[in-house]
This record gives C-alpha cells, sequence and structure tokens, in this order.
C-alpha cells in the first residue's frame, strides 16, 4: 500500500490507537495475573490435593497466555509502524502483492495477503 501523506497519516492513527489499546490490555492482564499469583502466596496452597488448586493453575497458566498473546500484537504493531516508516506498509512480506484494505482495516498489523495467510499459491 503506497499511502500518500493522507492515508499513511489515517494508517498511522489507526495503528497508534491499536498500540494504545494494547497496551492497556498488557498492563490489566499483568494485573490480573500480579493478583492471582498473590492470591495464591496468602494461602497454602496444595494444587494435588486442594480442589481449588487445579482451577487456579489453570486461571494462571490462562492469563499467562492471553498476557503473552498481548505482547506479541504489540510487537506486531510495532513492526506495522516499522513499515508504515519504510514505505512497506500493506504489502505481503510473502508474495509483494498489495494486501487487500479491508484485511489491513480487519488487522492492521497483517503482514501477509489473504492468500499467503491460507496458505495457498498464485
Amino acid at each position: 500500500m503506497r499511502a500518500g501523506p493522507g492515508d499513511r497519516a489515517t494508517v498511522r492513527e489507526r495503528l497508534e490507537a491499536e498500540r494504545r489499546d494494547t497496551e492497556a490490555r498488557v498492563a490489566a492482564l499483568h494485573s490480573d495475573f500480579d493478583g492471582i499469583v498473590e492470591a495464591n502466596a496468602l494461602v497454602a496452597v496444595d494444587d494435588e490435593h486442594d480442589p481449588e488448586g487445579a482451577s487456579t493453575a489453570f486461571e494462571r497458566a490462562h492469563v499467562a497466555s492471553l498476557l503473552a498473546q498481548a505482547r506479541n500484537h504489540l510487537d506486531e504493531v510495532d513492526r506495522a509502524l516499522e513499515r508504515l516508516e519504510r514505505g512497506d506498509y500493506g504489502r505481503c512480506e510473502r508474495c509483494r502483492e498489495p494486501i487487500p484494505p479491508g484485511r489491513l482495516e480487519v488487522r492492521p498489523a497483517a503482514t501477509t495477503c489473504v492468500r499467503c495467510a491460507a496458505g495457498t499459491t498464485r
């Protein structure tokens, strides 16, 4: 997507908004994770014999997974901002064809076109 100055500003605003939202999600998930850890520290939990231990371990693992996904998304958004600066934003990294605007609307940090993302060849 060879964006003109106006388009580029719009894309930058959308990516920066996505970055802010993701940073807020990371902070909230980090707080949730810390709360789970703190709550478990207050109680002597024997995961093997305590019926709540397994669900607490699951909850901790689930939040940790969501946190990792959010951090990964933050990295993807940062790389999209770098591509925008280089003028490569909106081009598929595999086939170099333009990524459809609808895909970028839904996934502003997308690096591949739909066809390449699906694993089909041209």
